[in-house]
């Protein structure tokens, strides 16, 4: 029972670390002697140190002798490779730390139980899989994106409460409140992508930015397969970075590319391959109905977050998309 304690208090660390450590995954690490914790970390900054040298560095000097005696507790396997740090399974072995308990095996080809190995053949003692569903679960972009080789998508709109998500002479329809609209941008500033179509870009003029909330903004995607859109729409401002999907030109320039893809292959299966070339991890997808009906159809993507309002009827207008059983 002791190993899920301290197990748990590692996801609860991990989490500190959401939105800013990607395309690294969130880990949590704590540092156990005879049921005292003398040591807490996370992975707190992309390209910064990982969870397991931040708990080691948090050990007080009067416990520092403790160390060779401790259990470190890790939610995710500690990397085997050099890659923004060293690796952490050399820093362990250093440390001659005893036993380490894992939650789950890293799925990162470079990782893969490298660092278990390594462990293990230098006498340590290895326990994995405890939590390992909460932990899976912790990364499922970072996960979703190694064994599927594709970005986690999530889908979001907000309906009325007869299931229509716009009216039909495009007039904004105030579904939500400001209340969710913050959540909204919260939710933005933890994804690495959001992406809408052109109907979308055309009518609302989105800038896609997670401006009231903090944090790293997402880089935008849209839509525009003939490049009908106006430039002078936000999403052209540069002011973050922006693909652009359409069938014409590739071009990269200063926060804004121009993504040419083939007209005669499937357009969300070639828009996925290019975001996990382009190593990003999870992509929100806001709309419009039809961009977000494609995703359903295609079976290419992993949550949906749906607001409605239970009180507000209109008479017709554009109607909501349908989940497809399988995966609602």
């Amino acid at each position: 029972m002791s190993n899920e304690i301290y197990m748990h208090r590692c996801l609860q660390l991990a989490k500190l670390g959401s939105g800013q450590v990607a395309p690294n995954p969130i880990v949590g690490s704590v540092l156990v002697f005879e049921g005292r914790v003398i040591g807490e970390g996370y992975h707190q900054q992309y390209g910064q140190a990982h969870a397991e040298v931040n708990c080691l560095k948090s050990v007080l000097e009067e416990d520092q002798h403790l160390i060779t005696k401790s259990t470190l507790y890790v939610s995710l396997e500690p990397c085997a490779h050099f890659g923004k740090t060293p690796p952490c399974a050399n820093l362990i072995i250093e440390n001659k730390i005893p036993k380490v308990v894992i939650g789950c095996r890293d799925p990162f080809k470079e990782v893969d139980g490298k660092g278990i190995d390594k462990l293990e053949k230098a006498g340590i003692q290895v326990e994995i899989g405890v939590l390992e569903d909460e932990c899976k679960e912790l990364n499922k972009r970072f996960f979703t994106y190694h064994t599927k080789k594709r970005p986690f998508v999530v889908l979001k709109w907000a309906e009325t409460a007869n299931h229509f998500i716009g009216s039909n002479d495009n007039s904004r329809l105030l579904i939500t409140d400001e209340i969710t609209n913050r959540l909204v941008h919260k939710w933005r500033s933890e994804e690495a992508a959001i992406l809408v179509g052109t109907n979308t870009a055309r009518v609302d003029n989105p800038a896609l930015s997670n401006r009231y909330w903090s944090g790293k903004q997402p880089i935008r995607l849209v839509i525009d397969k003939e490049l009908n859109l106006p430039k002078t729409l936000h999403l052209f401002d540069r002011q973050q970075p922006t693909i652009v999907f359409n069938y014409h030109k590739h071009l990269d320039e200063e926060n804004l590319s121009f993504c040419q893809l083939n007209n005669n292959e499937p357009l969300l299966q070639q828009i996925m391959q290019v975001c996990y070339e382009r190593n990003i991890q999870s992509i929100l997808v806001e709309g419009g109905s039809n961009t977000l009906q494609s995703f359903i159809d295609a079976n290419l993507w992993d949550e949906a977050a749906v607001f409605t309002h239970k009180e507000m009827l209109i008479n017709e207008g554009i109607l909501s998309p349908q989940l497809s059983i399988i995966n609602y």
